[in-house]
């Protein structure tokens, strides 16, 4: 096995066992898949009936539904981020710490400096594509695994980021910025919520509706058959290495506009969130791969679970056992999924032959 192809998430079936299995009749699939395509958002609108029926009063509410949808912006967007490198078959540890960066650079330079907010956002920007670039140079170019790579430019940007902040938060931020984030633009819903949801679409076209996306689902699920089929596939990864920084830089501008400041550790509450959604997310909508109408369900599912918990009174530490319990599910299902779409290949191909 080349040790610069991605650890695979399905076992091949062994055809005889494949071909021993019984076929699913024709309206018992369709509603399987049905059913594997919508189960978290049938989900979800039972956790909102279950909150709402505990908590009526507030749950309920209005105002606790926008605060929920507007609030959830960054945490979207860091999804998104690992959405793009996971679909290329690439871990980017590094994403979170890009969002502080993102985040603190922009108040440096904004509040401190006095760089127009404009200016301040492209620099941002262009921060976090420089971390994508050399996360893609080292995993791309010199071959060291993207876990191992992440983790070691994660820990080294978390440690830019105090330096230079001297580990303390900087606010001041440009009222601008501010309101182009978080004042109601839309039934109430802030501007942030709106960039997600633009974003939203802009990904689910790019991943299933042109050859880039199915390019980098290619690469994804096998490197050496995307080779062999005439990609260009270190562009391919470095590029979702780039793009995934570049999205999570984006979601530190969005931080620090919903905030008005920068946090030296605001990353660290984003990270498992972020994980959790775009594997929980890949087990819906398109299960089995990693999309993006998938993931925005699965932080929202996520977010309105922790939400009923925090207004029923239960203590904050049950939002990392909800976070940590949602990661490992998601996981186990999204592995689950992908044998099963294997094993469905296979029988397909033993019926055909």
């Amino acid at each position: 096995m080349n040790v610069s192809d991605p650890p695979s998430h399905t076992m091949p079936a062994d055809p005889r066992i494949a071909a021993a299995l019984p076929a699913d009749a024709p309206g018992t699939a369709t509603l399987r898949r049905l059913f594997d395509r919508y189960a978290l958002l049938l989900a979800w609108i039972a956790t909102i009936a279950l909150f709402g029926a505990l908590e009526p009063g507030t749950f309920l509410r209005a105002a606790n539904f926008t605060s929920m949808f507007s609030s959830q912006s960054v945490l979207v967007v860091l999804t998104y981020s690992f959405v793009v490198s996971l679909t290329a078959g690439e871990y980017d540890l590094s994403a979170a710490p890009v969002l502080t960066l993102s985040a603190m650079v922009l108040a440096i330079l904004n509040a401190q400096l006095g760089l127009p907010t404009g200016v301040a956002i492209l620099l941002a920007l262009a921060a976090g594509g420089i971390c994508g670039i050399v996360n893609a140079v080292l995993v791309v170019w010199v071959g060291i695994d993207s876990i191992i790579v992440t983790l070691g430019t994660g820990t080294l940007i978390s440690g830019i980021v105090l330096w230079i902040s001297n580990s303390e938060m900087i606010s001041g931020i440009s009222q601008t910025l501010v309101n182009w984030v978080i004042v109601p633009r839309l039934f109430g819903l802030s501007f942030g919520f709106v960039y997600a949801l633009l974003l939203t679409f802009a990904l689910w076209y790019v991943l299933d509706y042109t050859p880039l996306g199915l390019k980098l689902l290619f690469v994804g699920r096998g490197r050496r058959v995307a080779r062999l089929s005439g990609l260009n596939v270190p562009r391919l990864r470095a590029g979702a290495l780039i793009a995934g920084s570049l999205l999570a830089a984006f979601a530190g501008i969005l931080y620090a506009g919903t905030s008005g400041a920068a946090d030296p550790n605001s990353g660290d509450s984003f990270m498992l969130p972020a994980f959790a959604a775009a594997f929980l997310g890949s087990t819906a909508v398109r299960p089995g791969r990693f999309n993006a109408w998938g993931s925005f369900t699965a932080v929202y599912f996520l977010v309105t679970g922790i939400t009923g918990l925090s207004l029923m009174g239960i203590q904050i530490f049950i939002q990392d056992l909800f976070y940590g319990a949602a990661l490992i599910i998601g996981v186990t299902l999204s592995l689950l999924v992908r044998r099963r779409e294997q094993r469905d290949r296979d029988v397909a191909e033993n019926t055909d032959a």
